[in-house]
């Protein structure tokens, strides 16, 4: 007996079901990477969806292949092949006809000649006169009635999926059941536009007439969907062609719909649509080409897929306000794209989906954003690439896990409180439970029970709290000179260091370029660099002073990173106010504002980017007027220079 014999593959049934979900801290960390590097916060976070985690597979690809066949589709064919084709039957009808003719020798065949030779130049205009003509020949009548006819159930067959059967032959029954179909249409049509109450009607309407639509909508807004987008299909087809072939399509098809109802119940029709879903496509042309001419179904068909594909490229695009993954329709991805790409969007969406859940990103009115959580894991990694390049024994001075604690200890001890932070003295503590336990006639047995009036706390020397106003320059010579990033990255580790290490301190960040503002950490994240002059330093000291007059216990700290000199100042009105070369009042009014934190005892330190000869003048100036530093750090080691400083300085508080 032979056993199981098994063959192995590569899995090719959609995602591999053993491959392991997506990285979500390494997909805020790669974030955090192109942030640091200088990027834009939320250009960073779009392209995470865009290209897919490490270059993998996202949004990009996907989009670049619907264009793709978007292009391919457009050259497809010629759009008025209907008219082209109507035209070639005729031509062959009129030659059968006249070969007919030709072998007849009486005047009414003359007659008759004479008549076809002076038909009308247009094809529908033939086609009508041609309407009430005797013909000699069966052939050309079966060829002249397959023109109108065969157009007829083009026509039907492209606005109703399963009208094919109905079609086959010319049975008045069968033409009786469309008509009445389309009469109860457009009243489920009309009602569900007054907004009444459709879902009854709607199951009614398709137990009656379920057999013409075969993809089987389950309510009647699948229903008018699918119709709308076949009925702006052929819109756009008449929208495509020419103003004399749209003239004689639409003449043809008048005349291959007859005088009977059915022309109007589908005009009403495609009203009713048009109403109830104005939001599609109805009067966009397009501009086909290739060498096949196309029929009417086979152009409305190239049109109703450029369609969808134009709404798969809107939903892949992402590019209006608030668009999320969930705005893409993955059955239509899978439609046009294939099953591959619709689990790529799947897991694209699964990411930005564990993204919110687990709270490292939010979303406001222009789209993704880092959560504060997400920040602190930002400046943690500022921080740690600040200290990376320091030598062994740098790293051992800079180990921060034990920075910034409540104190030091001074020796003594006191009872705990509620609402007590400092340590617990363990050893006082359990010796005190002992001695309570002993002068109540106990022994000293294990274990040992603690009650509160047990508890001691060791006493710590309050360490004197800092006020740091760290002040960047945001002009654009800053972005185009490669110091952007390094810039982020110097603010983020700080702030991180001060609210992690020092809570005792507070740090506030200005940016400065025309103007100063003050910015939160997720506003440092995310600001972008801009084209406007001017490097207003004065502003930010400006501010600098006020937020160090408002923690008047502690000690005042500026740090100031800049490259260039003073070009912008305040004028009387309050107005920022550029010039290059800087003006003398600009100098002034800069120079007043050092003066004023002077005065107020603050230590002004300044870390000079670049080789400006104008700004080392001017910081040189500022620091002996100050009695403050400055330091010239290559840009690389910028983040090491200005939280290098402040923890020296730091711990020189203590």
């Amino acid at each position: 007996m032979s056993g199981n014999r098994f063959r192995y593959g590569a899995w090719r049934d959609g995602p591999d079901p053993l491959a392991a979900p997506y990285d979500v801290r390494g997909a805020v960390d790669e974030v955090g990477e192109r942030v640091l590097a200088g990027e834009n916060l939320r250009d960073a976070l779009r392209d995470l969806l865009r290209r897919g985690p490490r270059d993998g597979r996202g949004l990009d690809e996907l989009y670049s292949r619907a264009r793709r066949m978007r292009r391919d589709a457009l050259r497809r064919g010629n759009l008025d092949g209907a008219v082209t084709r109507a035209q070639q039957l005729l031509d062959q009808a009129l030659a059968a006809e006249r070969e007919e003719l030709g072998r007849r020798d009486d005047d009414n065949s003359r007659f008759a000649e004479a008549m076809l030779d002076n038909l009308p130049r247009s094809t529908a205009q033939a086609v009508q006169e041609l309407s009430e003509y005797d013909w000699a020949s069966d052939e050309a009548r079966q060829t002249y009635q397959q023109i109108l006819n065969g157009l007829r159930q083009e026509v039907v067959e492209q606005r109703f999926a399963g009208m094919k059967q109905a079609l086959q032959g010319q049975d008045p029954a069968a033409n009786e059941r469309i008509s009445e179909m389309v009469t109860d249409l457009n009243d489920l049509l009309a009602r569900h536009a007054r907004g009444e109450d459709t879902e009854d009607a709607f199951q009614r309407f398709m137990a009656k007439h379920g057999e013409f639509f075969p993809e089987q909508p389950q309510n009647i807004d699948e229903l008018i969907d699918s119709l709308a987008r076949r009925a702006a299909a052929a819109e756009r087809l008449m929208r495509s062609l020419s103003p004399q072939q749209r003239e004689e399509l639409a003449q043809l098809m008048d005349q291959a719909l007859g005088d009977g109802p059915l022309r109007g119940q589908l005009a009403e029709m495609t009203d009713n649509l048009r109403a109830l879903r104005p939001g599609l496509n109805w009067g966009r042309g397009e501009r086909m080409r290739g060498s096949e001419d196309l029929g009417y179904g086979d152009a409305t068909a190239a049109l109703g897929e450029l369609a969808d594909l134009d709404d798969l490229l809107e939903q892949l695009g992402q590019e209006h306000p608030g668009a999320t993954l969930d705005d893409v329709d993955v059955q239509a991805v899978e439609r046009q794209l294939g099953r591959s790409a619709a689990d790529d969007v799947r897991r694209l969406r699964d990411l930005e989906r564990e993204l919110r859940r687990q709270g490292w990103v939010t979303r406001d009115d222009d789209g993704l954003t880092l959560s504060p959580k997400a920040l602190r894991r930002l400046g943690r990694t500022a921080l740690a690439q600040v200290f990376s390049d320091l030598s062994a024994k740098q790293r051992g001075q800079h180990d921060l896990r034990d920075a910034g604690a409540a104190g030091d200890l001074t020796g003594s001890s006191r009872r705990w409180r509620f609402g007590d932070e400092q340590p617990l003295d363990v050893v006082r503590t359990i010796g005190n439970a002992v001695r309570r336990r002993a002068s109540g006639g106990g022994t000293a047995t294990l274990p040992v029970r603690l009650q509160p009036e047990d508890f001691e706390v060791a006493e710590t020397e309050r360490r004197a709290s800092a006020v740091v106003a760290l002040c960047v320059d945001l002009s654009y010579s800053m972005f185009a000179d490669g110091r952007w990033g390094p810039m982020k990255q110097t603010a983020l580790a700080l702030s991180h260091l001060v609210a992690t290490q020092f809570p005792q301190d507070s740090l506030q960040i200005i940016g400065f370029g025309p103007a100063a503002m003050t910015l939160s950490q997720a506003e440092l994240a995310a600001i972008e660099p801009t084209m406007e002059k001017g490097t207003n330093l004065q502003h930010a000291l400006k501010l600098a002073g006020r937020h160090l007059r408002r923690h008047p216990g502690s000690e005042p700290v500026v740090l100031v990173v800049t490259d260039g000199e003073p070009t912008a100042h305040l004028d009387d009105s309050g107005q920022p106010f550029f010039w290059w070369p800087p003006l003398p009042e600009t100098i002034e009014a800069t120079v007043h504002e050092v003066d004023q934190l002077t005065r107020y005892g603050a230590t002004l330190n300044v870390f000079m980017l670049g080789e400006d000869p104008g700004l080392r003048r001017f910081v040189d100036a500022v620091a002996q007027r100050s009695g403050g530093r400055v330091f010239s750090p290559d840009v690389e080691e910028l983040g090491r220079y200005v939280v290098d400083d402040y923890v020296r300085s730091r711990r020189g508080r203590r």
